[in-house]
């Protein structure tokens, strides 16, 4: 089994890459590609998806792996 790949980006989104499923509170899988961006701003009108919201409401957060 292959890692799967999380990248944070600084006031953007999660990056996840590789080979997973996304499913929501009720168990259903969401269609998705081995890469996805997933919205951290909570501001996207794709949820759970990144649509670049984050670039124009505001959103800041930056926090490093230490």
């Amino acid at each position: 089994m292959s890692k799967v790949k999380i990248t944070k980006y600084d006031e953007g989104p999660f990056v996840i890459q590789g080979n997973f499923e996304l499913v929501d509170g009720s168990e259903n899988a969401f269609q998705t590609s081995d890469t996805i961006a997933v919205c951290r701003c909570g501001q996207s009108k794709t949820q759970p998806f990144c649509d670049a919201t984050h670039k124009t409401c505001g959103f800041r957060e930056a926090s490093s792996a230490q």
